[in-house]
């Protein structure tokens, strides 16, 4: 794991399986590998290609956030289900934390800095590039299948615990933002 996306993530040190944790790195590596963006970039620019020049969230606050909504969604879901509704903590984190990988090739820059949807996200969003990503870093199924299901594309499928978590973890970090956008 490079000292980039530890940096990037400190929450990857959350996801106890050690494998889990080099994959779910690995993948990240390998996204900004194929990218135009930066790390730098994903601290700077708008967490949605949908915003106006004044959003002041950027792409790794809100993706931060979603990771820790989803987690201490789980731990209270946790605390008052019990054995009734089994969460995967391992899955549940590195899903998230991928979750939105695949818009590092989604996502271009003009000349002034500012992101737009590239040519390669005009054809594939995110949910199926993060997959593609995953998929080469032998990402488990479990966590493939949060990325594919995180967004709109998820509510055509049955959505697996950790899934929805994420997804709602996702949405509701975003649509108080909604009125903001238009």
């Amino acid at each position: 794991m490079t000292n980039e996306v530890l940096t990037l993530w400190p929450e990857l040190m959350w996801i106890s399986d050690e494998d889990l944790r080099e994959k779910t790195a690995r993948t990240w590596e390998l996204a900004l590998e194929q990218s135009v963006l930066t790390p730098a970039d994903l601290d700077r620019i708008p967490f949605t290609l949908l915003a106006g020049p004044d959003m002041k969230v950027s792409f790794m606050a809100h993706k931060r956030c979603v990771v820790h909504v989803a987690r201490e969604s789980a731990i209270k879901m946790t605390e008052f289900f019990g054995d009734e509704l089994v969460i995967d903590m391992d899955v549940l984190i590195a899903g998230a934390i991928l979750a939105d990988v695949g818009k590092l090739l989604e996502y271009a820059l003009d000349e002034n800095g500012k992101s737009f949807q590239g040519k390669y996200g005009k054809y594939l969003r995110h949910p199926f590039s993060g997959v593609s990503l995953a998929e080469k870093c032998d990402v488990p199924p479990a966590i493939c299948h949060i990325i594919a299901t995180h967004a709109g594309e998820g509510h055509m499928v049955k959505r697996t615990v950790e899934a929805y978590i994420v997804h709602h973890a996702d949405f509701m970090t975003f649509e108080p933002f909604k009125e903001r956008l238009k």
